[in-house]
């Protein structure tokens, strides 16, 4: 658990978006920097997925954050000039309450009788920090994957309480491709014995369809372009089980090996198919007849949307059409398509591409007759 973290818990109950009510959850937050005096220099960031609010190192946690190389003094958004709020989504299971939390009424973990999650109840978990904080107007709200999502059902249940937003390799709505993969996810940790309906024990959990999960996942985050250059047909260097005929024998079967070993034991099974049902369920045209009049509702000034060639979860042609149907008159829009070969995850792992975009959004506007910032 990160020394930074702080929660707030509600102090009534949460009705939730697709029915069902939670009582008195608990939100999980960090924050970097301090509000100024106007209280208008705030940034809210919501998570993809499986992150926890830990986005950047503080002096009350030092450990690097997710988002390490984005979020800090001098980056891309300066906590010299911003106070940045990153909120673990409701649902998940680091601080937030969750499928995995207490359920008050029944006194044992809600597991599968927590209610229907939909990103518009994280994006509300957001506005009851924020409302907490003593805030009414955000500099900017940024998202990246889900947490583009989320930020779009932020500016569309609370218009106006944003001058920015910045929605990263994200969509209106699901992609029937990126469905169905994580329909597969879901169905491999459901499928597992030991998921039990849900039931599982702390010391039996569904291990194999969290890392088949997790495995397909992975492939799906990152390009078949960069497995060619990264990894080829790089075989193992350590011997291989004789034993077995089908041990691993590729870098490749390795590289996803690990990556199974780590994520499994750090997110609950119950919390990870909830959000990922979640991202699916998520549609903007369900705020109007259309994605078009769902996406009218957002009043934010300034809006920047980001996508990368590579990324086919989240494909280009989702983020220009966030793009066209924003591009309103008063409104300053811009499109920058990246062409980064690491995919969806791309927003993670290539800061040299996505700090100078970034930067430019969050830049101190300038006086052109005085060159002041």
């Amino acid at each position: 658990m990160s020394k930074a973290r702080k929660t707030l818990t509600l102090d009534a109950d949460l009705p939730m978006y697709r029915g069902g009510v939670l009582v008195r959850p608990t939100i999980a937050y960090e924050t970097w920097g301090a509000l100024n005096p106007r209280r208008d220099n705030a940034v809210l960031i919501f998570t993809g997925l499986s992150p926890s609010a830990h986005a950047a190192s503080s002096v009350e946690d030092p450990a690097p954050g997710w988002w390490e190389e984005m979020v800090g003094p001098g980056r891309a958004i300066d906590t010299r000039r911003f106070f940045a709020i990153c909120v673990n989504s409701l649902g998940s299971c680091f601080g937030s309450t969750g499928p995995a939390s207490i359920d008050p009424a029944a006194g044992q973990p809600y597991r599968t009788s927590f209610p229907v999650l939909s990103l518009e109840d994280v994006a509300r978990g957001g506005w009851e920090v924020i409302s907490h904080l003593g805030i009414e107007r955000l500099h900017a709200v940024i998202g990246p994957s889900m947490g583009g999502m989320t930020a779009l059902a932020f500016e569309i249940l609370f218009p106006g309480r944003s001058e920015g937003l910045v929605i990263i390799s994200s969509g209106a709505r699901s992609a029937a491709f990126s469905t169905a993969l994580r329909s597969l996810q879901r169905e491999m940790i459901r499928r597992d014995p030991n998921w039990q309906g849900g039931h599982y024990s702390p010391d039996a959990l569904p291990i194999t369809g969290m890392r088949l999960a997790r495995k397909l996942g992975m492939i799906t985050y990152r390009s078949a372009e960069e497995w060619r250059h990264r990894f080829g047909r790089e075989r193992i260097a350590a011997e291989r089980d004789s034993d077995d005929p089908f041990a691993l024998d590729f870098e490749i079967e390795s590289y996803l090996e690990h990556q199974a070993n780590k994520f499994t034991g750090q997110f609950d099974p119950n919390c990870y198919l909830y959000l990922s049902r979640a991202s699916d369920l998520f549609d903007v045209a369900d705020h109007g007849a259309s994605v078009e009049t769902g996406l009218g509702k957002v009043r934010s000034r300034r809006v920047l949307v980001v996508g990368v060639t590579t990324d086919f979860l989240f494909p280009l042609y989702q983020q220009r059409e966030l793009a066209k149907l924003l591009d309103k008159p008063g409104r300053e829009l811009e499109l920058v398509e990246l062409d980064c070969i690491q995919g969806h995850d791309s927003f993670l792992v290539n800061m040299d591409a996505f700090r100078p975009v970034i930067s430019k959004f969050f830049a101190p506007v300038r006086d052109t007759l005085t060159g002041s910032a």
